[in-house]
């Protein structure tokens, strides 16, 4: 009777050491996925932004005006300043990127000490110009080799919680697939020689929220209902819907679902007033292309005219492997609606949307007077750059820099051996933005 006692009693702590191990277990592997999420946030907004950085150096070689200059250096110098900060939240302690890091003060050096004068009275000197010629070109070595980490470590399914193990061994021979990209990033970039005056920070960037949508509020229930209609995968495993957290500035449904044939996983965030799908993502194995991007676009228009978003056409497409990438945009009366643009991601296999992004045409969508040109097109093309070589040209509605609706003539250039758009305000004559492609 004793031992019996006493072997229930041992399996009862045994019983209970387990569980407390497999409670800390779990809660550690909980603690690595936050931080792998977190460094993988990171780098994709440190590779994004470095992109915007190198786009927005190109943009400001096609300027003509001297008002647009200074706001786009101005965004320069915001990007290089970001950049910065993304790359101070990855774990690379202990491995040298201080020349990277060098580069960007001094791109935001130039930027700002150049933005913040008077470029009508102070234009830029042709030292200056040639300044950025040399920036523009060699963030671009920056940008291609934090693409080629980030395309190992989706290829590779790679950690970064690896990364921050290496480099917290001082001692460790620093042998990883990440840390050896990023050395190759130090190697292969050079560094702008001159020194542009002190360091400037920028305070955080306004995020841009929705609009006060108007019309009922859906229940769950019609919140699954939208989904299915959208998602091109059927056979539903499981669906998982959840309300967000109260403070939101547009509550908003979120929705999971498991495909099974094919295999896949999905998830949609859709607002709880009017019920707007504001963006979806389909997850699964994508196998060789079997049909082009022409064919693709098609596709992706056709699946946009079944969701009723009408008069919507293509003005950017582009091919990530067997991923095509499409920019649609609305068109009333031939003049362009770009604040109601949709992003689709079509897969190349079978043509289906495997990504949708509505994010803008939702804040944007509502009906609007376009006003009549006061300038001819003639006039307003002598607006731009004389160095550019204009191939195209049409009537559009952007947001300008203090993001108000503003219709422009957009001229698409060359030059050297990149494409720009280029937009003339159609009522003043002012250079409102110039785009590199």
């Amino acid at each position: 009777m004793k031992n019996a006692i006493i072997i229930g009693a041992l399996s009862v702590a045994l019983i209970g050491t387990g569980y407390w191990g497999y409670t800390k277990h779990r809660d550690l592997q909980e603690m690595h996925n936050q931080a792998e999420n977190s460094y993988q946030r990171a780098y994709n907004e440190l590779t994004y932004d470095v992109d915007l950085l190198h786009d927005k150096i190109g943009a400001t070689l096609a300027m003509n005006s001297k008002a647009s200059l200074s706001p786009a250096l101005a965004d320069v110098w915001r990007l290089s300043i970001e950049s910065k900060s993304d790359i101070a939240q990855l774990p690379l302690k202990f491995l040298p990127f201080d020349k990277t890091q060098a580069f960007l003060t001094k791109i935001a050096n130039f930027s700002y000490r150049t933005a913040v004068r008077d470029l009508e009275k102070e234009p830029l000197t042709d030292e200056e110009y040639n300044t950025l010629k040399a920036i523009y070109k060699k963030s671009e070595s920056v940008q291609n080799g934090l693409r080629n980490v980030q395309s190992d470590i989706i290829d590779k399914n790679l950690s970064w919680i690896d990364v921050q193990t290496v480099s917290a061994q001082k001692e460790a021979p620093r042998d990883n697939v990440i840390i050896n990209g990023f050395k190759h990033v130090e190697q292969t970039k050079s560094t702008v020689d001159q020194d542009f005056g002190p360091t400037f920070t920028t305070g955080p960037e306004q995020s841009k929220e929705l609009k006060k949508l108007t019309g009922d509020k859906i229940s769950e229930s019609e919140a699954k209902k939208i989904a299915k209609s959208y998602f091109p995968i059927k056979n539903y495993k499981d669906i998982a819907v959840n309300k967000s957290l109260d403070g939101s500035s547009e509550p908003f449904y979120s929705v999971s679902m498991e495909h099974k044939n094919p295999k896949a996983d999905s998830y949609m965030e859709i607002t709880e007033t009017g019920g707007h799908p504001l963006f979806f993502i389909t997850n699964r194995d994508i196998k060789k292309q079997q049909i082009s991007l022409e064919d693709a676009g098609k596709s992706g228009a056709n699946y946009l005219k079944k969701q009723k978003y009408t008069d919507m056409e293509i003005y950017d497409s582009s091919q990530y492997d067997t991923i095509g990438v499409f920019q649609f945009v609305k068109t009333v009366n031939d003049v362009r609606i770009y604040p109601e643009s949709i992003q689709l991601k079509v897969a190349l296999d079978n043509g289906k949307v495997i990504g949708f992004n509505a994010k803008s045409y939702v804040v944007s969508n509502h009906k609007r007077n376009i006003p009549t040109p006061k300038l001819t097109k003639v006039q307003a093309r002598k607006k731009v750059n004389p160095n550019v070589k204009v191939q195209e040209e049409r009537l559009a509605i952007l947001l300008n820099d203090f993001n108000k609706e503003v219709l422009c003539y957009e001229f698409i250039g060359t030059l050297d051996n990149d494409t720009y758009d280029i937009y003339v305000n159609a009522l003043t004559g002012d250079e409102e933005k110039v785009k590199k492609l």
